[in-house]
């Protein structure tokens, strides 16, 4: 029988990092993690108390109070699209995490995605994103099979932006494909419709699986006013669609009930009533188990500065069962290491970038910087992609990655070709695969190492990462080329163009660093969520049990015949 051979890895954090640099990491750290949860509970606090006594005044809850009545008591929640459009401003507006809260969290034992409007933003108003920001967490539970509930309290789009959401290939509308894609995947949908659900908001619940509705509900294509306008009739949005309409006559809803608490007790009730977790029979007879050293200790020992190094054994073994981890073919593409560890007891594939300088006799100058992809390196993630794709195992990306070698030497050994393979690999793979930028992800490295534009269902960055194509200073040395020598020092004698050509250069860099920022990224959605370094752990058990919850979706072999034995079988030293 093929044994998963799950070895220890890893060592306590004072066998490797001195008291001194770790107190230096931790204070840069959290530096930027007390930034991290300061904008965080900014953000969560909306359009402020004032709005949340509003919305309390019409004997309804704010959107965040009525997550923590439909979760299951003492479970955390895991928000996805918290920063979206942070620090952009509509005239003197802001649209606080786009007007809508995305997260996974558990119901009734049962992992989902939550979507709900954000009443106390403007009534719950699609603004610009909102739309995309609905979409991707629709396309997060369509690929992991999750149960969506909707709390519907939205009054349409926020018309003063309307061009922004309203048309494009993933406008509002497009909301309501996705709506279509679950429920012909047979995911299960359930909406809660609260309060004023008028246009997209009120099309939003059609097509779930059960619809409740409260007694200070409506759901309307065009509401009172409008109407009021087109047909002068003075009616109230409720005479036109609440509960007595929806609930008595048109069976757009199945039952209505007085209050927001009973309506959430009413969800659960249904979430309740689905088939359960699979993760216990996925364990193989395992049990789940903490690391042997604390996620908490990776902002102790990854640097803050990128140029800086660090292990990415002592990585991993921050984020397994009992550090054990399973590598495969160590000594090939040593650049990148892959295995399979457990998390929770379920297996996960996982991809990471070693970093600093490596030995090679084959490299041109006998020594090669890691943190970049060579031929080997690629070839190896590859074959491992692929076979945990066949395996049926899921696949965590931790990348720390500068792009991928250059020069003649790069060309010469088709490193095109090499990089076109893994491309392909990803882009095709069906299994669930998860994306951590952990500092770097430079180039074409981080579109290899499926990057967002590869389609992870989640893609986390940390306050560390930086996210371009490549660094300030090295974009300004590339566009000031002409300009310089052979030693990239500015080539004029001209004083006056020597001061032009130096502030030109500083303010590229500077332009590009602050485009690197992670807040930037999360606010276009070019990365899901920010999280802090130690929470990686609970994020990576949330991609385990979200990944192994469903059945019957997706091809699981059982671990004695896994395509990864084979390919251990033959990369393993002869003899």
């Amino acid at each position: 029988m093929a044994k998963v051979p799950l070895v220890p890895i890893g060592s306590t954090l004072e066998r490797f990092a001195s008291p001194a640099s770790v107190e230096r990491n931790l204070a840069a750290m959290r530096e930027r993690e007390h930034l991290l949860e300061a904008r965080r509970a900014k953000i969560a606090d909306g359009w402020g108390p004032k709005y949340a006594a509003r919305v309390r005044e019409k004997a309804k809850l704010p959107t965040r109070e009525r997550i923590e009545l439909l979760k299951d008591a003492g479970t955390r929640t895991f928000e996805v699209g918290t920063f979206v459009n942070y620090g952009r401003k509509f005239g003197e507006l802001e649209s606080p995490a786009a007007g809508v809260i995305t997260l996974f969290t558990r119901i009734a034992g049962r992992w989902c995605m939550v979507i709900a409007n954000d009443n106390t933003v403007a009534s719950g108003s699609w603004w610009p994103r909102t739309p995309e920001k609905i979409e991707r967490a629709q396309e997060m539970a369509l690929r992991l099979r999750l149960p969506v509930v909707y709390l519907v309290d939205c009054s349409g789009l926020y018309l003063p932006e309307q061009a922004q959401s309203f048309p494009g290939a993933t406008g509002a509308g497009h909301i309501f494909k996705k709506n279509s894609e679950l429920s012909a995947a047979g995911v299960p949908q359930i909406a809660g419709v609260f309060g004023d659900c008028i246009a997209g908001g009120g099309y939003m619940p059609i097509i779930s699986d059960r619809v409740v509705m409260t007694e200070q509900a409506y759901m309307v294509i065009a509401g009172a006013a409008l109407i009021k306008g087109a047909k002068s009739l003075h009616l109230s949005s409720l005479d036109i669609g609440g509960p007595e309409v929806h609930v008595a006559q048109s069976a757009c809803a199945d039952v209505r009930v007085p209050d927001d608490p009973t309506a959430l007790a009413w969800i659960r009730a249904e979430v309740e009533r689905l088939p359960g977790t699979a993760t216990a029979f996925y364990r193989h007879g395992a049990d789940a188990a903490d690391p042997l050293y604390g996620a908490h200790e990776l902002a102790g020992f990854v640097p803050v500065d990128h140029r800086h190094t660090y292990s990415a054994e002592e990585v991993l073994a921050r984020l397994v069962d009992h550090s054990l981890f399973w590598e495969l073919a160590p000594e090939r593409g040593r650049e990148m290491m892959v295995g399979v560890g457990r998390v929770d007891g379920l297996y996960m594939g996982f991809v990471i970038d070693r970093q600093g300088v490596m030995n090679d006799p084959e490299h041109r100058s006998g020594k090669k910087p890691l943190g970049i992809l060579y031929k080997e390196g690629i070839a190896k993630v590859a074959a491992f992609s692929r076979a945990c794709n066949d395996d049926g195992i899921p696949i965590v990306w931790l990348q720390d990655v500068s792009g991928f070698d250059i020069g003649v030497e790069a060309e010469r050994l088709g490193l095109l070709g090499y990089g076109s393979s893994l491309i392909y690999t990803n882009s095709t793979n069906s299994v669930p695969m998860f994306t951590v930028l952990l500092r770097k992800a430079s180039g074409a490295g981080y579109y290899a190492l499926a990057g967002l534009p590869y389609e992870p269902v989640v893609q986390l960055s940390t306050p560390i990462t930086r996210l371009a194509v490549m660094e300030g200073r090295t974009l300004a040395i590339a566009a000031f080329n002409t300009k310089l020598d052979d030693d990239f020092e500015i080539a004029s004698t001209d004083a006056a163009e020597r001061a032009r050509i130096e502030a030109g250069m500083k303010a590229t860099e500077a332009r590009i660093d602050e485009d690197m920022d992670p807040y930037k990224a999360a606010a276009q959605m070019d990365t899901d969520e920010i999280v802090e370094l130690g929470e990686l752990r609970e994020w990576v058990r949330l991609f385990a049990q979200t990944s192994w919850q469903a059945t019957g979706y997706r091809r699981l072999k059982n671990p004695r015949i896994w395509s990864l034995h084979d390919l251990c079988a033959l990369t393993e030293p002869r003899g």
